[in-house]
């Protein structure tokens, strides 16, 4: 032995350790053991070598744990592999055994759902909730649907006449043409591009793109509300079918954290508020699990790029060179986030919004005015560029939809909204010598007088909110709303297509056109006929109508093909030329936002803020958004 070779050891016994030294030896030997059979069953990821020693427990339906992502829990149910060449449903084939059948409770407490993995195995054993197990492709928690369509202010799908015994009217006749745009949209890229991101109709083939990650089907799932709202239900069912059988999720690529949210997390909510059907949910929630990763930074702010495969982020490159993320994209999950909580009972995507609020809130900013860039790291602002068009747009949008989706009870967000109105108004509004009125860019102090295509939704949005405004300045706000979405519509008038450009300058004594070629083209953008449908709405003046069949009208003639709808590169040219790419959102919001203004089936009934369809006390269909605020 190696003791018996050391000098200073003078052995004393045949094992040549010493009375003293075999205790010690001993002692050190029993503690070995037990680090080791502790870290067997007391570390995490053991649960392999558990096995070897302990007996297997018999797993109870329902209890399966919803995503461990960031360490969160994770749904352990494996996707299915991706169909690299799905095939278009048969159309009006539907899944009848997936409409979800949830049963009505006698009232809605304050917290209807569990809020975490604990509490949702109690609630699985009470037999409280009809979860579904991995093998029905669920998650642990139900939704009470039937309660919640109970709630609705509106019919989903207002009321309408006996169409049998409706004139044949002006207004029934073109809501009947931006219909038929939507068919035509739907069946060229089901025709030509199922199963992929984008249709290119010049080239009639199907376009990826590099933002999702390897996800499909982005169309399909951005339309999905369109399809039904416009009560075309055999394309309805063919985009349904879809989803059920090809649209898989164990993808690997780096994928946009805004763009998935709004177009496919957007997307499957929308669809399962209209429908009631289980699979969007679930799909929903399995997808939002999919992101989480992009909050692990330091200040909780997301990074922009989220890869699928390791779980790392990163921010774009040219958003300051890599080391900002961009207001309007993590100012633009709160909507989406606050729901998954809702229908998952995973507190998770509530609370990683609710600090992107805290972080907010508490940094210091510029006049009162969000600039566009903020580092995840360190949390303060990069640059001092503002603007309500790219970069910022929507994050303004979904301040003053969280107050009113929350019935009015998000008061942080209200206050927010109001606030940062101000600041705009103070430092960005300004009336050019022809009269129209825009909202210019800030640079650090320096104003560039142009306006970008996605800052038109600006007048929607000011329209949306004025109700809730200081009363001696609602009228204000409808007034400005009104002049902004005039602005708008003159760059649309005085462009050759009657389109509008991507941005649109005010100098040099030119007003609303572009000027120059990298800012003329068309993409299909909603941003101008969204305002339309608000302030028509709002005011059901009939300009809004007329300046909305404009659009359609120029849409048909400019961007129509034989294989789909295109955007054109130069709104100045009455020959068109076309980019070859038919836009998700054009039939997501474009046609929608048109036939909103035109389709009498929606929302035209009395508005009775306190009363149900049906007459019954109206109370908020989100308890655990609104803390059943009721609306005032």
């Amino acid at each position: 032995m190696l003791v018996r070779k050391v000098p200073v050891f003078v052995p004393a016994s045949p094992w040549g350790l010493r009375l003293p030294q075999k205790f010690v030896f001993l002692l050190f030997l029993s503690g070995l053991v037990t680090l080791c059979f502790g870290a067997l069953f007391l570390l995490p990821n053991s649960s392999r070598l558990k096995r070897l020693f302990l007996a297997p427990r018999t797993q109870q339906p329902g209890l399966e744990v919803v995503a461990e992502v960031a360490g969160h829990p994770r749904a352990r149910e494996p996707e299915s592999p991706p169909n690299p060449a799905p095939a278009a449903p048969a159309p009006g084939d539907a899944d009848a055994s997936s409409q979800a059948s949830p049963r009505r409770r006698k009232a809605w407490p304050r917290r209807t759902h569990p809020t975490g993995a604990r509490e949702a195995a109690t609630a699985a054993r009470s037999g409280g909730s009809a979860a579904l197990g991995p093998q029905e492709g669920g998650v642990p928690f139900s939704f009470d649907f039937s309660a919640f369509r109970s709630r609705l202010r509106h019919p989903v799908l207002g009321t309408r006449v006996d169409e049998s015994k409706e004139p044949q009217s002006l207004v029934r006749a073109r809501r009947e043409k931006i219909k038929e745009m939507m068919q035509f949209a739907w069946q060229s890229y089901k025709l030509y591009a199922m199963g992929k991101n984008e249709l290119r109709p010049l080239t009639r083939d199907g376009y990826e793109g590099n933002m999702f990650g390897g996800l499909s089907g982005a169309t399909i799932i951005d339309s999905l509300d369109t399809l039904y709202l416009m009560e075309l239900q055999e394309e309805f069912q063919e985009a349904k079918a879809w989803v059920e059988e090809n649209f898989h999720l164990n993808v690997s690529g780096e994928a946009s954290l805004f763009e998935v949210n709004i177009r496919y997390i957007g997307g499957l909510l929308s669809a399962f508020y209209l429908t009631g059907e289980e699979v969007f949910r679930v799909k929903a929630i399995k997808l939002g699990e999919k992101l989480l990763p992009a909050f692990n930074t330091p200040t909780g702010i997301p990074k922009g790029v989220v890869n699928f495969k390791s779980g790392s982020n990163r921010s774009w490159g040219w958003a300051m060179a890599g080391s900002s993320s961009i207001l309007a994209e993590f100012g633009s999950l709160h909507l989406e986030f606050l729901h998954l909580t809702e229908l998952s009972g995973n507190q998770v995507f509530a609370e990683k919004v609710r600090n992107i609020r805290k972080v907010l809130r508490k940094i210091n900013k510029p006049f009162g005015l969000y600039p566009n860039f903020l580092s995840p790291v360190s949390g303060n602002w990069m640059q001092h560029h503002v603007s309500v068009g790219g970069l910022g747009d929507s994050f303004y949008e979904y301040l003053i939809k969280s107050w009113l989706m929350s019935a009015k009870t998000d008061v942080e967000a209200k206050e927010m909204y109001y606030e940062a109105l101000e600041a705009i108004e103070t430092y960005l509004l300004n009336v050019s010598p022809g009269g129209l009125t825009y909202i210019a860019e800030w640079r650090g102090g320096i104003l560039d007088h142009k306006m970008g295509h996605l800052a038109c939704f600006s007048g929607g949005m000011i329209a949306l909110g004025a109700e809730d405004a200081k009363e001696e300045k609602r009228a204000h706000y409808r007034e400005l709303a009104a002049q902004i979405t005039k602005t708008c519509h003159e760059s649309y008038a005085r462009s050759d297509t009657k389109l509008g450009p991507e941005a649109f300058w005010f100098n040099s004594g030119r007003e609303a056109v572009a000027t120059q070629l990298s800012e003329s083209y068309y993409i299909l953008r909603p941003e101008v006929v969204e305002s339309y449908m608000y302030l028509w709405r709002q005011t059901h003046n009939p300009i809004y109508r007329e300046w909305g069949w404009e659009v359609v009208m120029a849409l048909e003639k400019y961007c129509r093909t034989e294989a789909g709808f295109s955007g054109i590169q130069d709104v100045y040219s009455s020959i068109p030329n076309h980019d070859n790419k038919q836009q998700t959102f054009f039939l997501a919001e474009t046609l929608n936002h048109c036939v909103s203004v035109d389709l009498q089936a929606l929302g035209q009934v009395e508005d009775k803020k306190d009363r149900t369809p049906e007459g019954k006390p109206w109370t908020c269909p989100f308890p655990g958004l609104c803390d059943l605020g009721q609306a005032p």
